[in-house]
C-alpha cells in the first residue's frame, strides 16, 4: 500500500510522462537507507511535472533537495511557486475569470493572444536573475498548460510554444490549495537551471537520485511531445548511462525510469545492455498522451536501481 503523504502538495502541472501512475512502484522499490533515515538528500536531474520530487518530499521530509531541468520556464514557474506564491496565485485568478465567462469561441481567442504574447516577451526575460516579472510569467505558463490540448509542452525550432488550444468545459486553472502546500514543501528546495550533468556536486553517499529522463520513444510516431528545441537522443542516453554509473561510485542511491523498448520489440535490448548489472524491473504503466485516443492503453516501463530494495 502507498504511504499517504502528510500534505496535499502535488503537481501543479499537468505535464506529458508525469509518473503519478507509477508511485506505488517506486515507493515499494525505494532503498532501505531511506527509510531509516540516512538519505537527507533527494536529487532529480530532470525535475518535469515533480509527481516523484513532491511525493518523496512529502513522506520522507529530505533536509534538502535538488532539482534540475533544462526548460527554462519551468524552471521559473518552480521558483515562482517557492518565492511568490501569494502574488502567483492573483494573476492566475486574474485569468481564470478573464476566460472562463467567454464562450468557445471567445475562449479560442483568448487562448491564443496569451499564447503570442508569452512567446513574444520571452526574449525579455532574464531566466537566471528572478524579476517581478516572472510572476506574470509564471501565472500564463500556466493557464496556458491547463488550457492547451492534452496539457502538452512543445515547441517549434525557434523555442516558441505552439501547443493548440484544448477544448475543455470547465478546466481548473487555479488550484490555490496545491499551489500553497508546493510553495511550503519547497522552502527546503533548490532549483537549478541546466543539463543533468549539473547534479553531480549534490551527489553523494547521502543521496536519493531519481532520474526520470525524456523517454525513449518506443517507435518513429510517439515522440510528437518534442520538451524543448533539443532532442534527447540516444546518444544522450548512453550519456546519461554513464554519468548513472559515475553516480554509483560515488554511493548514492540511484533510481532511473524510461520506457520498455521490448513494449515494440522483444529483440530491443537497448537499456538491458545500457545498465547491466544493476537491477531492471519492469512495471506495468498506461501510455496517457497519445494523439490516437485508441493508442492509449497499457504498457511497460522499466526502473533501474542500484541497491536491494526495502
Amino acid at each position: 500500500m502507498r504511504p499517504t503523504p502528510p500534505t496535499s502538495a502535488r503537481p501543479f502541472l499537468k505535464w506529458a510522462g508525469g509518473k503519478a501512475q507509477l508511485l506505488d512502484a517506486f515507493a515499494s522499490r525505494v532503498p532501505r537507507e531511506l527509510c531509516e533515515g540516512t538519505l537527507p538528500v533527494f536529487v532529480e536531474p530532470f525535475m518535469g511535472g515533480g509527481a516523484v520530487y513532491f511525493y518523496f518530499n512529502s513522506i520522507f521530509g529530505f533536509r534538502e533537495c535538488h532539482l534540475f531541468d533544462i526548460n527554462e520556464d519551468l524552471v521559473l514557474a518552480y521558483r515562482v511557486v517557492k518565492n511568490d506564491v501569494e502574488r502567483l496565485i492573483d494573476c492566475l485568478r486574474d485569468l481564470s475569470d478573464d476566460f472562463l465567462p467567454r464562450d468557445d469561441a471567445g475562449r479560442k481567442e483568448y487562448y491564443y493572444a496569451t499564447r503570442d504574447r508569452f512567446n513574444r516577451t520571452k526574449e525579455g526575460i532574464d531566466f537566471n536573475r528572478y524579476d517581478a516579472d516572472w510572476i506574470e510569467r509564471a501565472a500564463r505558463f500556466i493557464f496556458l498548460n491547463r488550457t492547451c490540448y492534452n496539457g502538452l509542452y512543445r515547441v517549434n525550432s525557434r523555442g516558441e510554444f505552439n501547443v493548440p488550444s484544448g477544448r475543455y468545459k470547465n478546466p481548473k486553472i487555479l488550484h490555490e490549495d496545491v499551489l500553497r502546500a508546493d510553495a511550503a514543501l519547497l522552502q527546503n528546495t533548490t532549483i537549478h537551471l541546466g543539463d543533468f550533468t549539473l547534479s553531480e556536486p549534490y551527489i553523494s553517499e547521502e543521496a536519493f537520485v531519481y532520474f526520470d529522463p525524456p523517454y525513449r520513444p518506443l517507435n518513429r510516431t510517439s515522440s510528437f511531445t518534442q520538451y524543448s528545441r533539443n532532442q534527447f537522443t540516444d546518444e544522450d542516453q548512453r550519456r546519461l548511462a554513464a554519468f548513472y554509473r559515475g553516480c554509483n561510485t560515488r554511493g548514492a542511491r540511484l533510481m532511473l525510469s524510461n520506457s520498455d523498448p521490448r513494449n515494440t520489440d522483444p529483440d530491443d535490448g537497448f537499456f538491458d545492455d545500457l545498465y547491466a548489472g544493476y537491477q531492471i524491473d519492469r512495471v506495468p504503466a498506461r501510455r496517457m498522451i497519445n494523439c490516437d485516443g485508441m493508442r492509449r492503453g497499457k504498457i511497460h516501463e522499466i526502473i533501474v536501481t542500484n541497491y536491494g530494495t526495502v
